[in-house]
């Protein structure tokens, strides 16, 4: 079996392990853009059962990695200088760069070598294989390639962001709210190493136009963001890594095979950021086509149509509670109306997954008003 696996991303590394594992006949080509040590962002973040899906199918690769992940068990809404602790809802994080070499090191144990620097170009270089997975990001080239084939849409939402790391410690993931002369900004940030956090600065539009952010080179708008945020981050500096301003793209696919391609990952779907779950569902993703071609061997279109059979229905609840969250953040000027506390109802209950009585279960305290 010759296969292709676009972008050496957290699908497609893990994807090609998988498949290695359970076919070690296979021959695994995979190709990255980038350098193997250039990733966009700093930490990614999980929620507190991070791992859990990997405890039981692959318990080597969830000892590799849950050492080096940082946890903790609250989460803190700040507005108007309030701290609101919601207690009983952990996350966990790790730094991108981290969990890409971990994965480098269990595809090598399966004898396969990722090429790096290796960007494809034509239509062409996609011949020649029995399977051909898109694992190459929200801009694709495979699923370009593939075209109308697939039913893509691609959406971008008005809000804009930028992804910055810092040296300053945050114990818990917090959601930090400010009002500047230019208008409103938020920031998501966590701590991913036990000396590094990351930072995301997003604003709306309209704050995005009168900050004059269009005019910024990426020192200037580094420079804006610290003034802004100075007492979130103590007079820590901001650390850039290609932190320029972006609009969060949402991808969707009508199907997601045609002929020998099929796509994972956010080459399939993406997930708002700020219900971090994007690389989960990429692994899942991973997890669920490795699992279709190994109950299907040697029939690829039942193979990727069992992928798609089994992994949608789950796929769209979650990706329902990402787009809800997305379009909270997108009003999320309207809600800083709100009090402290009703800001944090607000923000806790975006997803329409946490409604007031699962929430007292799991966040006492902050429902009594005790934190």
């Amino acid at each position: 079996m010759r296969v292709l696996v676009a972008g050496a991303g957290p699908a497609g590394l893990y994807f090609t392990y998988l498949l290695k594992r359970q076919r070690p006949d296979a021959r695994v080509r995979v190709l990255e853009q980038n350098p193997p040590d250039s990733t966009f962002g700093f930490g990614v973040v999980f929620s507190d059962r991070a791992l859990e899906f990997l405890r039981a199918d692959d318990p080597e690769t969830f000892a590799l990695i849950a050492p080096a992940m940082q946890s903790w068990t609250d989460l803190a809404v700040v507005h108007r200088g309030e701290r609101v602790t919601i207690d009983g809802i952990g996350f966990a994080a790790i730094g991108r760069l981290t969990l890409l070499r971990l994965l480098r090191e269990r595809v090598a144990s399966v004898r396969v070598e990722p090429e790096y620097q290796r960007a494809l170009a034509w239509p062409q270089e996609l011949e020649g294989y029995d399977l051909v997975v898109a694992a190459d990001g929200a801009n694709s080239f495979v699923r370009r390639c593939r075209g109308e084939r697939l039913g893509t849409t691609v959406a971008h939402l008005g809000n804009r962001f930028a992804w910055y790391g810092t040296g300053m410690r945050f114990e818990t993931l917090t959601q930090t709210f400010v009002e500047s002369a230019d208008g409103t900004f938020n920031a998501h940030h966590y701590r991913h190493a036990p000396d590094m956090s990351t930072f995301v600065v997003e604003c709306d539009a309209a704050t995005w136009r009168r900050a004059g952010f269009a005019a910024m080179d990426e020192a200037a708008t580094r420079a804006y963001c610290e003034r802004v945020f100075r007492d979130t981050l103590a007079g820590q500096p901001l650390v850039s890594n290609r932190s320029i301003w972006r609009s969060f793209p949402t991808v969707r696919n009508a199907r997601w095979s045609a002929g020998n391609t099929v796509l994972i990952g956010d080459a399939l779907h993406t997930a708002h950021f700020s219900i971090g779950s994007g690389t989960r569902l990429a692994m899942e993703d991973a997890i669920a086509l490795a699992g279709a071609l190994r109950e299907h061997p040697g029939e690829l279109r039942e193979a990727l149509a069992a992928f798609e059979a089994a992994r949608r229905p789950v796929l769209q609840k979650l990706l329902a509670a990402a787009d809800a969250s997305g379009a909270w953040y997108e009003r999320f000027p309207e809600h800083m109306r709100l009090a402290p506390r009703e800001l944090a109802w607000s923000y806790i209950q975006r997803s329409g997954r946490i409604d007031p009585a699962r929430l007292r279960r799991i966040a006492p305290k902050f429902v009594d008003g005790v934190s």
